[in-house]
């Protein structure tokens, strides 16, 4: 069965309230159309996870931007001034998890583990809450994994079963969250013919990828 798909029929897998794992770092490698047809759609209260919430107008911006979010997970949200505003207000939950946090998090509820263990934050805001564990006389935090309902990811090449290779840093956050969703959706910049990417460059391999988003050309 073909996993190509119109960016028309992405409404199908979205509803109010779902969880986002989105790729990017400050809009870099971000799937721009996907984040449009998420806006297009008229879903609300979503729970979105990433690095970062780039610009207004950029990455997930928009989506803060039209009031969609009910929670951002992320490392710093200093470059959108929407985001900060909306978090001041109380009109947004805003939850800041250190970068290295963040992604070994992701990496772990892709894996199937129960969490993590890591020294980042011992002894500061980031502790409050969470569990404390010693080991050989040092303290760490127990994370606890993330996963999401779909994970919206942007790669250079995707060739038809979705086996996907990445170009210079918009790789980022993109193939540890195409691990930690229900449904991943990617949106390639080309989509080529099986065989024409060598299997030594494929980073994301296609059992990861549920829906490829044709093109426009398309």
């Amino acid at each position: 069965m073909s996993k190509t798909i119109p960016i028309t029929a992405v409404k199908e897998y979205l509803s109010d309230g779902m969880t986002i794992l989105f790729g990017g770092f400050m809009g870099v490698g971000t799937p721009k159309r996907l984040v449009q047809a998420i806006l297009d759609s008229g879903v609300k209260d979503l729970t979105i996870i990433g690095n970062d919430t780039a610009f207004v107008d950029t990455g997930v911006g928009p989506l803060i931007a039209n009031k969609r979010v009910k929670k951002v997970i992320a490392s710093h949200i200093g470059t959108n001034l929407e985001t900060g505003r909306q978090m001041i207000a109380g009109e947004l939950e805003v939850e800041l998890v250190p970068q290295g946090t963040l992604i070994e998090r992701i990496r772990a509820g892709g894996s199937g583990l129960g969490g993590i263990l890591t020294p980042t934050g011992v002894g500061t805001i980031v502790e409050e809450g969470k569990q404390v564990i010693e080991l050989d006389g040092k303290k760490f935090l127990l994370e606890l994994p993330i996963k999401a309902d779909i994970a919206i990811i942007s790669s250079h090449l995707a060739d038809k079963k979705g086996n996907l290779t990445y170009q210079l840093t918009a790789r980022n956050f993109n193939p540890i969250i195409a691990f930690a969703a229900k449904k991943t959706f990617v949106e390639p910049q080309e989509i080529v013919d099986v065989g024409a990417i060598l299997p030594d460059e494929v980073v994301t391999p296609a059992a990861l990828i549920d829906f490829i988003i044709l093109s426009e050309e398309h």
